[in-house]
């Protein structure tokens, strides 16, 4: 846990980085788009440096507040590129809470201290992982928009500003798609190089199991929506169970070895 080990730098960069995302989580509806856009910017900033200083400082941490930290600033980033291409795109509000909470918990939880590797390889699987984590997140806040926009249709509500139910569908694949190529490269590179990776062969523990269940349901995601046209309710519901079981594999596992079992392997 937090404070026994963690740097003044370390704990002043990650309440500024909080602070900067409860602006424009706070007042969505009372700040102006440039406020917010600046708000946002400032905290993206603030939340790089806190992750900067955790891996890469004197003593670098990681854990699996870490990975939720870096996995929300990697959505931040994807949202941030995407508004600049579509600028009716509404999640900020929502965003910037989901960064708040993110960065106060990898101060909470800073993780255990990172040996350094015996390959430089190690550093590249674990940018593949995390960058999938990154992916199939922003995958799940369209999802979740898409969810949103067609509810409002079912409901022949008056229609809100934001992108049109095509497009979130055709963007949530997207991402789904990409996330589920960076899975597939980290799982074979765990399968064929494990030797070199971790010293050791590869075996079907917790993280295993549940990485192989999250590709096979985005497998099934991708192939039904090539072969049946899966769409709606029906395919955000399996980018739901393969996140959550994606979740489950490393952040899940970690949450149980640092926190309920206190251990560090």
């Amino acid at each position: 846990m937090i404070l026994s080990g963690a740097s003044p730098a370390s704990v002043a960069l990650t309440v500024a980085a909080a602070t900067a995302y409860a602006v424009p989580a706070a007042g969505a509806g009372r700040l102006s788009e440039r406020a917010a856009r600046a708000a946002l910017l400032a905290a993206w900033l603030l939340h790089a440096a806190a992750l900067a200083w955790a891996l890469l400082g004197e003593a670098p941490r990681f854990g699996f507040a870490p990975a939720l930290s870096v996995t929300a600033w990697l959505v931040l980033t994807v949202y941030a590129v995407e508004s600049q291409v579509f600028p009716q795109l509404q999640a900020r509000w929502a965003l910037a809470g989901l960064g708040a909470a993110a960065v106060l918990l990898a101060l909470v939880f800073p993780g255990t201290p990172l040996h350094v590797s015996a390959t430089p390889w190690l550093p590249l699987h674990w940018a593949l992982g995390i960058a999938s984590y990154g992916l199939f997140a922003a995958a799940v806040v369209h999802a979740w928009l898409m969810q949103r926009a067609e509810r409002t249709m079912r409901q022949a509500a008056e229609a809100q500003p934001g992108l049109p139910l095509l497009t979130l569908e055709r963007l949530t694949f997207r991402f789904a798609t990409a996330g589920f190529i960076l899975l597939s490269a980290t799982l074979l590179a765990g399968m064929f190089f494990a030797e070199r990776l971790y010293g050791r062969g590869w075996r079907w523990d917790h993280k295993t199991v549940f990485s192989v269940l999250a590709w096979l349901a985005f497998a099934l995601l991708l192939l039904g929506r090539a072969r049946f046209g899966w769409r709606g309710r029906k395919a955000v519901r399996v980018i739901y169970i393969g996140s959550l079981l994606l979740l489950l594999a490393y952040v899940g596992s970690r949450f149980v070895l640092e926190v309920i079992l206190g251990r560090t392997t």
